[in-house]
């Protein structure tokens, strides 16, 4: 177990070229959206340094941006701390995933192919699997990529782009409640490919719109528990 408290083996690579700021920026981003970096953990520039083998100062430049992000709050005298989300927050960004995931199930619906379809059923089956034998990340790396399978195959890149500000966010706000959700979940996605496989673009948005509101209420019922 590392000082500031993560797992070991949490700490992601370095992915190579790209400026290293950018690399440290996207390597914090993942801790924190995986909540191997916790809400509220005081966040220590020379331990992150050391764990990710680079200096203090694309350290420092990466918490900045994430302070200016909304993921961390840097406090005077205090330091940085990852930031606790409130239910309010929460709440806004899991209504704004509703209306972006409907619309992108209405228009899976409408034009999706055989190829795609099959590629949602693969996800699917994949995502039980990892319900099956407990691997809570696996699930929520499958979520995730279910949901942006789906955006895909909507075929609008503007609603794909919306899609992509609010994802890292979903992932934050989804991971703590996936075990909750566990093969529930998935029992909707695979209402959901039905749906879009029989081009019935008016249930494939109920059972979207169905399926992020549980999601939301999900996160409530924890939040308050």
């Amino acid at each position: 177990m590392l000082s500031t408290g993560l797992p070991q083996g949490a700490v992601p690579r370095l992915e190579r070229p790209g400026p290293l700021r950018d690399r440290v920026y996207e390597a914090l981003l993942e801790l924190i959206t995986t909540r191997a970096l916790r809400p509220g953990q005081h966040l220590v520039e020379s331990e992150l340094a050391g764990h990710l083998g680079v200096s203090r100062q694309p350290v420092r430049e990466a918490l900045q941006r994430l302070n200016t992000e909304g993921w961390i709050d840097l406090r005077p005298a205090q330091g940085a701390f990852v930031h606790e989300p409130t239910e309010e927050e929460a709440d806004q960004l899991l209504t704004v995933r509703t209306l972006l995931e409907a619309e992108a199930a209405r228009l899976a619906a409408a034009g999706a192919d055989d190829a795609g379809i099959a590629g949602l059923e693969e996800l699917c089956a994949e995502g039980e699997r990892a319900v099956a034998a407990d691997d809570v990340d696996g699930a929520v790396a499958l979520n995730a990529r279910f949901h942006a399978k789906v955006m895909e195959l909507a075929g609008n890149a503007v609603l794909a782009e919306l899609a992509r500000q609010v994802d890292r966010r979903v992932r934050w706000y989804y991971t703590p409640i996936a075990r909750q959700r566990g093969r529930q979940s998935w029992i909707e996605h695979r209402e959901l490919i039905a749906a879009i496989a029989d081009r019935d673009e008016q249930r494939a948005t109920h059972l979207m719109r169905e399926h992020t509101e549980h999601t939301r209420r999900s996160y409530h019922e924890r939040a308050r528990s």
